[in-house]
C-alpha cells in the first residue's frame, strides 16, 4: 500500500472532522449505542482519525484494534489520549496480503476512511464476502470520488482533474485501483450481499484562508498529472502557477468529493 506522511495526515484530519456526513455517522452511532460495550476493527487506521471522530459517540466501554502497514502511523494512533476505558490494541499488518487474518478479529463494526479508493476490484470482492461472512456493519467514510470544483474556474482544471482521477486507477499497493469508482462499486457489491446503505456526499469544502492544504494538494495533482504524461509539461506547470498565483492573493477555493456509506446486514452480531 502506498504510505502516507504523519503530516499530510494532520493537515488533512480537521477537513476530514467537518467533512463526515451526519446522516450517516448518525446511522452507525445510533446502532452503536444500543450496545453496552463495542468492538471496532479500523482499516488503514492512519493516525486515528477515526478513532477520534467516533470515540466520543459511543458507549464508554471500547476496545479498537487500530490496523495499518506502518509502525510511525500505529504509534501516533495510540498515543495515550484517551480514558482508560477505551482500550486499543495496534496491529501491523499489510492490508493486502493479510487482510483476512485481521478480519477474523471479532468486532461489532469495522471502520475504515480514505481506503476504498485506493484498492482494487478483487480487493473489494474479498474484504466484502469475508464481512458478510460473520454479518458484521461496515461503516467506510471519506471515499473520494472523482469531482474537484475550483474557483475561480481555470481552462486546464477539467482536463488536469481527469487526468489525476486516471492516476488513481493505477495500482496503490493492492491491484489497480477503483479511484472515483471506488464508493459505487462498495455500495453496489454490499448491497448485492443483502447489505442496508446508508449513503451521503461528505466533501472536502476547501476555503481561501486554507492555504496549506491548497498548496499541497495542488502540488500533489500536479506531480500525478506529470507521472501520467498525457499533458505536456509545460501545461501542467502553467495551471499550477495560476492556481498558487490564485491561493496566494486568497482567492482560491475548492470542493473535493467523498462519499460516506453505512452498511448493515440484515442480522448483525
Amino acid at each position: 500500500m502506498s504510505g502516507f506522511s504523519v503530516e499530510w495526515l494532520t493537515l488533512r484530519e480537521d477537513y476530514d472532522m467537518r467533512a463526515r456526513n451526519p446522516v450517516v455517522l448518525g446511522a452507525v452511532i445510533s446502532l452503536m449505542k444500543l450496545k453496552r460495550a463495542v468492538r471496532l476493527v479500523d482499516l488503514a487506521c492512519g493516525t486515528g482519525s477515526t478513532l477520534r471522530s467516533l470515540s466520543p459517540q459511543l458507549p464508554a466501554r471500547q476496545h479498537w484494534d487500530l490496523v495499518d502497514n506502518d509502525p510511525r502511523l500505529l504509534n501516533a494512533a495510540c498515543a495515550p489520549n484517551f480514558a482508560s476505558d477505551v482500550g486499543r490494541n495496534a496491529v501491523q499488518l499489510d492490508l493486502n496480503s493479510d487482510l483476512e487474518t485481521v478480519l477474523k478479529y471479532p468486532s461489532d463494526l469495522i471502520t475504515t476512511s480514505a481506503l476504498l479508493d485506493l484498492v482494487s476490484e478483487a480487493w473489494l470482492e474479498r474484504f466484502a464476502r469475508h464481512v458478510a461472512a460473520h454479518a458484521t456493519p461496515v461503516y467506510a467514510a471519506l471515499t473520494y470520488d472523482g469531482r474537484v470544483e475550483f474557483s475561480p474556474v481555470d481552462p486546464t482544471d477539467a482536463v488536469i482533474v481527469e487526468t489525476v482521477n486516471a492516476h488513481q486507477r493505477t495500482d496503490k499497493g493492492f491491484g489497480p485501483a477503483l479511484g472515483p469508482l471506488a464508493a459505487a462499486a462498495a455500495i453496489n457489491k454490499f448491497e448485492s450481499l443483502g447489505y442496508s446503505i446508508v449513503q451521503a456526499k461528505s466533501d472536502w469544502l476547501i476555503r481561501t484562508a486554507d492555504r496549506s492544504i491548497q498548496i499541497e494538494l495542488l502540488n500533489g495533482w500536479a506531480g500525478a498529472a506529470r507521472e501520467m504524461q498525457s499533458l505536456p509539461g509545460r501545461e501542467i506547470d502553467g495551471w499550477l502557477t495560476r492556481r498558487l498565483r490564485a491561493v496566494d492573493q486568497c482567492a482560491s477555493t475548492m470542493r473535493v468529493g467523498h462519499v460516506d456509506f453505512f452498511a448493515t446486514p440484515s442480522t448483525t452480531r
